[in-house]
């Protein structure tokens, strides 16, 4: 696979960036749904994490309402991840020989994707505040790998595949 010879300046995104839309798989017809806040949410002005939350299927119709005080993030790569609210199986994972590669949507993918192509991978300066809470700074040492780049790449690829499939 031909090497992407470009940089990636880590944008101090944090996992949290990401859950406005979480593409799941639904628990009636196992095709692609997505978890987005609920739109009759009456507190705008609580933390994103905390808010209402629906679950949407389009190819079943299925609907469900979170309104939890409860949120479970996804931690490491032993195992498949599942969304924070419902805790369905996210659609965009894949098992690799190192562990699950996952991304709750398609932006949170290219995020990955960028990192693991580019050759030069800068952070933040060390005196920047949060630079360790950052998702590029969290991933798991495996995607960070030059050495497994490519196999990376092509975990990424297959998760587009399964997208564009659905």
């Amino acid at each position: 696979m031909a090497l992407f010879s470009g940089r990636f300046r880590d944008p101090l995104s944090t996992e949290y960036d990401f859950i406005s839309s979480i593409i799941v798989r639904c628990p009636g017809c196992t095709k692609a749904a997505r978890v987005v806040p609920a739109p009759d949410d009456s507190d705008p002005g609580g933390r994103m994490l905390f808010r209402p939350r629906r679950l949407v299927c389009r190819g079943c119709g299925l609907s469900r309402e979170w309104s939890g005080r409860v949120v479970a993030l996804s931690r490491g790569t032993a195992q498949p991840a599942t969304d924070p609210y419902f805790g369905m199986p996210l659609w965009l994972q894949v098992e690799s020989r190192h562990g699950w590669l996952w991304a709750y949507n398609l932006e949170h993918l290219d995020l990955i994707r960028r990192f693991a192509q580019a050759s030069l991978r800068e952070r933040a300066p060390w005196y920047d505040t949060g630079q360790n809470m950052t998702l590029v700074a969290r991933l798991p040492a495996w995607i960070k790998r030059a050495k497994n780049r490519d196999e990376v790449l092509r975990a990424i690829s297959r998760i587009h595949a399964s997208l564009v499939a659905a």
